[in-house]
This record gives structure tokens, C-alpha cells and sequence, in this order.
């Protein structure tokens, strides 16, 4: 079985990093997508306790500073910067070929903010369509294996509560990422169900957090669920969103490799 596990890190500084990878640890998630990683201290330390535990790490840290996302993979894995080419923002989209029966191919997403601000919406606007670009051009074939997960930062047509200023190119993202045969494993399990996976201060939700399946994986997926831990802990301002997927792994050298034992110290 497989299973992949996304959740938003909040750049967390060293105290939070520490105690997020304990919680971590307490799991058994073969494939982790951590969003909104970021180039200082608690998203190394995190990203560099993975590695010394033997776990695979795809991470590109951005020369600007920028936020981005990471693929931790205790399945052998091999990071694939061939196929996402073209990306405006390569340190937010990230991508993993993992050793599963079939091979699967995942990409983790973070997707940029926007407050409305002109450039922030050119920004998103480019990144999605870029990231668009990218998987149309994959064969039919690559897009039926593919795991695509992460923070979008957008929400749904039918999303309820109903929230204005989202724009078009927004919601296309998920049109797209359907016509494109990527199924929602969530709404295929939880149909009618609204989740919400970030809650701003005024208490609302919203469904940021993502996972979407390619046309061969879609009958394999047994799970998804999001949990709300991380949140309801202080361990970040995001639920994870988990899935399992009835895929055999052709080998798991670190299948319980310990993430934190070093790291409480």
C-alpha cells in the first residue's frame, strides 16, 4: 500500500520544525509533499533530519527566498527536473518518480498567494498556467500515473461558503486538472462533503490543500481524508490531507526510518 500525506509547513522556524517532525514520525506515510517550505533554519533543519534518516528529499531552494515545496519519500525515489520544465516558479513545483508497482510520478504544488495586488496575481496567474503548460505536455500515458498534491491556494466553483474575488483563471486550474483526467480522490469518496483545510481568522474555511490522481491510480485510492491535527496542535495553519492507495512498493529500505529522535535533542 501507499500512502502520501501533503500539509502546508507555515515556513516553520526551528521550535515548530522540531515538533512537526515528531508528529511526522508518529505516521507511517511512505510520500510526504511539504508546502510552503522555505531557505531558512527549521525548513533545513526538517529537510536535513529526512536525509540523515536515509529518506529521499527533493527540494530546490529559490535564490530569491521565495517559498516552495519539498517531496520526502521513503520509497526509493528519483527527482524528476525533466519533467516540469518551463515551470515560472521551479522551487514550488517539485517532482519525484518513486519505485511502486507501477512506477508512479508525483508532483508537489505551492501554489502563490495573491491579496489582489496586480503583481501577485500575475505571479499566480503565470505560475498555473505554467504548470498547466507542463502536464498537458505530458503523453496521455504519464498523466494516467501521475499523483499531483499540495497547497493551490484556489477553491472550487461549488465551494461552500461562497467567497467573491476569486478570479476566472483560478477556478480553471481545477477544470483543467480534470479534463486532464486527475481525478479528486476526496470528492470521489466524501461526494457532497465540503472540507475546509485552511481557516482564517475570521473563523472561515476554505479548501486550499489538494490531492488529484491520475486515470490509472483513480480505483486504487482506499482513503482520503483530512486531518486536523496539525492545526488543532499549533503545528501549522493547515490541515494534511491523507491518502492510501492499494499500490504495491517494490522495495522500502526506510520504511520507518526515525525522522525526530535526533531532533528532540
Amino acid at each position: 500500500m501507499l500512502s502520501v500525506l501533503t500539509l502546508n509547513v507555515q515556513a516553520a522556524a526551528l521550535p515548530r520544525a522540531r515538533r512537526l517532525l515528531a508528529w511526522l514520525d508518529a505516521r507511517d506515510d511512505g510520500l510526504l509533499i511539504l508546502t510552503e517550505t522555505s531557505n531558512g533554519p527549521g525548513t533545513g533543519h526538517l529537510l536535513d533530519q529526512c536525509r540523515a534518516a536515509g529518506l529521499h528529499v527533493a527540494h530546490r531552494p529559490s535564490a530569491d527566498g521565495d517559498r516552495g515545496c519539498a517531496i520526502v519519500s521513503r520509497i526509493p525515489a528519483r527527482t524528476r527536473t525533466d519533467l516540469l520544465t518551463g515551470v515560472t516558479l521551479p522551487g514550488r513545483a517539485v517532482t519525484v518518480t518513486v519505485d511502486t508497482d507501477p512506477a508512479v510520478t508525483v508532483v508537489g504544488l505551492y501554489v502563490p498567494s495573491s491579496d489582489r495586488a496586480p503583481h501577485k496575481v500575475e505571479k499566480k496567474r503565470a505560475f498555473l498556467a505554467s504548470v498547466l503548460d507542463a502536464l498537458t505536455g505530458l503523453d496521455e500515458q504519464q498523466r494516467a500515473h501521475l499523483i499531483i498534491g499540495g497547497d493551490y491556494n484556489v477553491i472550487g466553483r461549488d465551494h461552500q461558503p461562497r467567497y467573491p474575488g476569486f478570479l476566472p483563471f483560478e477556478y480553471a486550474f481545477l477544470d483543467t486538472l480534470a479534463q486532464l483526467g486527475l481525478a479528486d480522490p476526496h470528492q470521489r469518496l466524501r461526494p457532497g462533503v465540503q472540507a475546509h483545510s485552511w481557516i482564517g481568522r475570521g473563523g472561515n474555511g476554505y479548501r486550499f490543500d489538494y490531492l488529484h490522481i491520475g486515470a490509472a491510480l483513480t480505483d486504487r485510492v482506499t482513503y482520503c481524508a483530512y486531518l486536523h491535527e496539525p492545526r488543532e496542535q499549533g503545528l501549522s495553519d493547515h490541515a494534511a490531507l491523507a491518502a492510501t492507495l492499494r499500490l504495491p512498493v517494490t522495495q522500502s529500505t526506510s520504511a520507518r526510518a526515525p525522522l525526530a529522535a535526533a531532533a528532540l535533542f
